[in-house]
């Protein structure tokens, strides 16, 4: 039977479980515990040419892949659409605790009934009408400061999240970058409130080398007054003129999204 818990439900009965050490693969482990084993992430990206085709991938992921992936063990999963409405694609993160989990997903998606059941339609629909124009997906690695996908603890009807990608020149610039985090930035947007969801060193994509990570706040204004505390921030201002941290980062790509009804973050 397919499962179908929305952000809402999954929240009351998994928060608590999220917070927990377990030594199965499949079971979330606590963001707090510093020998929480490293998650690994998928950032997927279906690309949509318009609203009508981007309404038919968030139900295929909504209520026939994400039920899927539950069953699977793999939960906290985010869905999220662009607030820039022209921009149509369907952003997902799924976190995997091993690249074994993330090996066998496929195989085990196509052994799974009721996810077939449940995407007939999707999988029905002919060349010239496909849903998407194409799936781009990222690999991440968690950062040491932050080992598990933390997501937010409250509801709220106007939620934002900010994904930022921070590109550099060269690999060790970005080793570097993901350092400085893990030494200190990491805990600065805590104390602030900017609420970090995760932290991934990405290890494939068309765009590295980078380090990719995801903020979360209760409404945009939030968001903003948040980033107004970190710019201001004693410690931010220390770290940020480093010698050891100058020029790590090249370019940044930030994307505002909001949650879906049937994310898990």
């Amino acid at each position: 039977m397919t499962q179908n818990i929305p952000r809402r439900d999954f929240l009351a009965g998994s928060i608590a479980a999220a917070a927990a050490l377990s030594t199965s693969d499949t079971s979330p482990v606590s963001a707090a515990d510093p020998a929480a084993k490293q998650e690994f992430y998928e950032l997927r990206t279906y690309r949509n040419g318009d609203a009508a085709k981007q309404k038919v991938v968030l139900n295929f992921v909504e209520t026939a892949l994400r039920p899927a992936l539950n069953r699977q063990g793999i939960d906290r999963i985010g869905i999220f659409q662009n607030v820039d409405e022209k921009d149509a694609s369907v952003f997902v993160v799924i976190p995997y605790a091993s690249l074994d989990q993330l090996a066998m997903q496929n195989d085990k998606l196509e052994q799974d009934e009721a996810y077939h059941k449940a995407a007939a339609d999707y999988f029905a629909l002919p060349v010239k009408d496909a849903a998407f124009t194409r799936i781009e997906s990222r690999l991440l690695r968690a950062f040491k400061g932050m080992p598990v996908l933390a997501a937010p603890s409250t509801e709220s009807a106007s939620r934002l999240v900010e994904l930022r990608i921070y590109e550099s020149h060269n690999e060790h610039l970005a080793k570097l970058k993901v350092e400085m985090f893990n030494e200190g930035e990491i805990a600065i947007m805590k104390d602030v409130k900017l609420a970090p969801v995760f932290f991934g060193e990405t290890l494939i994509s068309g765009d590295v080398p980078n380090l990719t990570y995801m903020l979360s706040a209760d409404s945009p204004e939030a968001h903003d007054e948040h980033w107004v505390g970190f710019r201001k921030h004693p410690e931010w201002d220390r770290m940020k003129n480093l010698a050891r941290y100058q020029g790590t980062v090249s370019k940044i790509v930030s994307i505002k999204m909001t949650p879906t009804a049937g994310s898990q973050i």
